[in-house]
């Protein structure tokens, strides 16, 4: 009997006819996916073979899926670059390019492909840098196998071959750039900043580190930084996309939405085929109040991709915005394609349940909620017996003696008002109240103390760095909040709101770098609140939310933490509850008002009338007055909640 041939040989002989018979090869592939249909090699090559047939729209079909299960796979960026420049999509193929030589600079095919492209949509000078760093690679061979080891997560290897290039080459800027990749790789921002800055002294025309270090200091979240940086790079070279995206999405993080929505708007207009510009420009619209031109939007973005799931999400995440029967049919035929890739079904499954809620139709809505849930648990897992270790950690840690040997420590400052709890509870509505008072500037969700916790966490973990802290740190820490949270501040109103909720997991670090800080903690009914965020899909975070038990046991750990801090902490922490809200709405404004030592003022009753932009999503229903609608909802899903119940409420079990 015939020994069957190894793959790889069939896979090294279907690359060698790719070249002269792309059909025959693309027969070859078809057979050899049949038995293994999800070699990504083979997946590869048979992209490609559709590139080199002409058919781009089909090589789309086969690369966008191993994308999504390989992010990091250069020639499959580079495949599809060429794709999607053969289907007119210039910014997307310049997108895909720049990735593949990102993440493998010696793939010269790549920087050849990217400076055509750039000539033949008339940007020279663009082209120009993209030939020249072709030919920068064809000299600096030590350079390139640093950044494949980079590419490939060979850490050890690109800083073996990195040090040996600057022993002689002390100032290379190439190679400087390449030291900062490994940095942002091991998650260290600051360095990675420190050493691009290094880099641009000594060649301040060098375009991508300066973007790269615009990145850098958004992920530091120095948006005002970041921002400057990126304004210099659009200074010399006005018509790079990436870089007007970027101060885009800068200027959508600091507040400014109409502005993030002229500049989306201007790129749309330029380059209207990139469906993903019109998600962005929706996005901002909608934040703007702007919520006709927000659907206008993201329609136009699903007639140029009908499964782009975020675009078919943001318009079910506008609360008030209602599908037709010809939406669902639409929805309905994306998530039959086997080929949708999990990034774009996921929310497709979110919004078609959110469509059949809408109609009354429970049983059709949770299931595909449920559907989107299992998509979303894939891609992220979830650990909740660390979470409940985490949380046990904290009360052995954070005693009352604790706190009263560091009566004093911190900013003396009570500018901040936190806004803590778990997303969906109604701390958008707690937020809208304060900030219409004339004393509080509504900010949004700051990413601000979470990142000076990540920064505290740096080789050791987090609770026992906060207890590490000494005074003049802690006074520091304050300092350095109130510093970094002025860049989303447009006011002189004496307070400001910071609605991350999930700042309840920094109380402690709070108590001792602002002690002087409200902290207001806001609370649902926790059946209510589950089903709540079991039906939102969260572009990021939430990890806890993509399944009913973990859900309860997160609301659980929660609940237990911060009765922790009400025991050690007494009085330091108002609770609203969301339900009382409604039941007695002036009474527990008072309450909160009087806790926050702000004179009541009238306007707080009537929140719906301020017209400020709202970063959440709730951001259309606190334009609206209360109604008790939503307290009871979850009930329409209790026969499939049970998960839920259980883990709120293990001793019934």
């Amino acid at each position: 009997m015939p020994q069957e041939t190894p793959i790889e040989t069939r896979l090294a002989q279907a690359a060698r006819l790719l070249q002269v018979d792309p059909a025959q090869a693309q027969a070859q592939l078809r057979d050899i996916l049949a038995v293994h249909p999800k070699h990504p090699f083979a997946r590869l090559l048979f992209g490609a073979s559709h590139n080199r047939l002409g058919d781009e729209l089909d090589a789309l079909a086969v690369l966008e899926p191993l994308l999504d299960a390989q992010p990091r796979f250069a020639e499959a960026h580079y495949e599809a670059g060429v794709a999607l420049g053969k289907a007119g999509r210039y910014d997307e193929a310049v997108d895909a390019l720049q990735t593949a030589t990102g993440l493998k600079p010696e793939l010269a095919q790549a920087w050849r492909v990217l400076a055509a492209l750039h000539a033949q949509h008339g940007n020279p000078r663009a082209a120009t840098l993209a030939t020249s760093q072709l030919q920068y690679c064809a000299r600096e061979p030590r350079l390139l196998r640093a950044a494949e080891a980079i590419a490939e997560q060979q850490f050890p290897q690109a800083e073996a071959l990195l040090r040996e290039h600057l022993r002689n080459n002390a100032n290379d800027p190439q190679a400087m750039r390449l030291v900062a990749r490994l940095a942002s790789e091991a998650g260290a921002h600051e360095d990675a900043a420190r050493m691009l800055q290094n880099c641009l002294r000594q060649l301040p025309d060098f375009l991508t580190a300066r973007f790269e270090l615009a990145l850098a200091l958004q992920q530091l979240k120095m948006p005002r930084e970041a921002l400057a940086e990126t304004e210099t790079l659009l200074r010399e070279d006005p018509d790079n996309s990436a870089a007007c995206y970027l101060k885009a999405e800068l200027l959508h993080g600091l507040g400014d939405h109409d502005g993030a929505a002229d500049l989306l708007s201007a790129l749309a207009q330029r380059h209207g085929e990139r469906s993903r510009v019109w998600v962005s420009l929706g996005n901002a619209l909608k934040y703007a109040g702007r919520q006709a031109e927000a659907v206008q939007a993201l329609r136009t973005a699903l007639e140029k991709l009908p499964g782009l799931g975020e675009a078919w999400w943001e318009l079910a995440n506008l609360k008030t915005y209602r599908f037709d029967d010809a939406d669902i049919a639409a929805m309905q035929a994306q998530v039959e394609r086997p080929a949708l890739a999990d990034k774009h079904r996921a929310p497709i499954e979110f919004s078609l349940g959110k469509a059949y809620e809408d109609r009354g139709d429970h049983a059709a809505s949770f299931r595909h909620y449920a559907q989107g849930n299992a998509v979303r648990r894939r891609q992220l897992p979830y650990d909740a017996a660390a979470e409940t270790a985490n949380v046990q950690r904290a009360k052995q840690l954070y005693t009352p003696e604790f706190f009263a040997a560091r009566s004093g420590w911190g900013s003396a400052a009570r500018d901040p008002i936190f806004i803590v709890g778990l997303p969906r509870s109604g701390s958008t509505l707690v937020e809208q109240i304060l900030a219409s008072h004339s004393q509080v500037e509504g900010t949004a969700e700051l990413p601000t103390m979470n990142a000076i916790a990540q920064r505290l966490t740096k080789g050791k973990p987090y609770h026992d760095a906060v207890i590490a802290l000494d005074a003049d740190e802690c006074r520091r820490i304050g300092e350095y909040y109130l510093g970094r949270t002025r860049d989303y501040r447009s006011t002189d109103a004496p307070l400001f709101t910071d609605k991350m909720p999930h700042n309840f997991a920094h109380v402690a670090l709070i108590r001792l770098a602002l002690p002087n800080a409200r902290i207001i903690d806001v609370r649902r009914d926790p059946m209510a609140w589950g089903f709540s965020v079991f039906k939102q899909w969260f572009a990021g975070g939430a990890t806890y939310s993509y399944d009913l038990a973990d859900i309860g046991r997160y609301y659980r750990d929660y609940v237990e933490l911060m009765a922790h801090f009400d025991a050690v902490l007494p009085g330091r922490v108002h609770r609203v509850r969301y339900e009382a809200l409604v039941d007695d709405f002036e009474t527990e404004v008072r309450k909160l008002l009087d806790y926050c030592a702000l004179p009541f003022e009238p306007q707080c009753l009537r929140f719906f009338e301020n017209a400020r932009p709202v970063r959440t999503a709730s951001s259309e229903q606190v334009r609206q007055p209360l109604y008790r609608d939503a307290l009871e909802q979850w009930r329409h899903y209790a026969p499939w909640l049970g998960p839920l119940a259980e883990a709120l409420n293990p001793d019934l079990k």
